[in-house]
């Protein structure tokens, strides 16, 4: 069994063919697929997905690239879709300097918002990641050790790093926080051989495997929308750099992503 721990089925790049997708994402060995949001809108979007299919997850939150549409309803808006108990993450949510669609006071301000959420809903967080390594890894450190301090379990679950493509030691970092490394399409890339540097050296146990579609599909599909199914490549390629066989990465990443959600 695998699991797609971070797509988004909910864009409107699936409107024609959802079902089917979804489909062929069974029919590929898909055990779990998580949705998370990026907006309330499309984490409303998300949660009803999850309700309407046995087996998909949401996650609730809000992307920095949209820190502008955060007002004094939004922590209340998110508590009200945490009630589903489809939901099992706070996400995505992070920072993002990269594309600074809003400026870094802002994205910091909701992000500590919503990691304050996580912990008042006892749910871990999903994080988006540009460019921002050094915030975001004094952030979530002293929240982590809050949560440790406190005693609180989610300290020792307190969510991954989305999409990683960082160097190793950051990596290592937060996995020594008890965090998650999430990989995604560019680690079947030709031209990304230092982003396999690292996967060579992650433990297995602190991994998770995400696809990010309809975004960053992986090799051959490079370029073409991507979809959960194509997380088996993901899997196959951290195979093949760790020296390991296909089963057991599915098996321990799988196991992983349970631990992590709860689900």
């Amino acid at each position: 069994m695998l699991a797609d721990t971070h797509c988004h089925l909910d864009f409107n790049s699936f409107d024609e063919d959802r079902e089917q997708v979804l489909a062929r994402s069974w029919q590929a060995g898909l055990d779990k697929i998580l949705n998370p949001g990026i907006d309330l809108s499309s984490s409303q979007a998300a949660v009803r997905l999850a309700e309407g299919h046995e087996r998909v997850y949401a996650a609730i939150g809000v992307h920095p690239n949209e820190a502008h549409t955060w007002n004094d309803d939004s922590l209340a808006r998110l508590r009200e879709l945490a009630d589903s108990p489809k939901v099992v993450a706070i996400g995505e949510i992070g920072l993002d300097y990269y594309r600074d669609r809003s400026p870094a006071d802002l994205q910091k301000h909701i992000l500590k918002e919503q990691l304050q959420l996580a912990v008042e809903l006892n749910l871990p967080v999903i994080i988006h990641n540009r460019k921002a390594t050094r915030d975001i890894l004094e952030i979530l450190g002293g929240w982590q050790v809050q949560l440790a301090e406190a005693g609180l379990p989610l300290a020792e679950r307190p969510g991954v790093l989305h999409s990683y493509s960082d160097a190793e030691k950051p990596a290592l970092q937060a996995i020594a926080k008890h965090f998650y490394i999430g990989l995604t399409g560019p680690v079947t890339f030709h031209n990304a051989p230092e982003l396999q540097q690292v996967v060579i050296l992650l433990p297995l146990d602190h991994v998770l495997v995400e696809t990010d579609a309809p975004f960053l599909a992986p090799h051959p599909y490079r370029g073409r929308r991507n979809e959960p199914a194509y997380v088996r490549l993901v899997v196959e390629k951290i195979a093949d750099l760790q020296q390991m066989d296909f089963s057991s990465v599915a098996r321990i990443t799988t196991a992983n992503a349970a631990r992590l959600f709860l689900w």
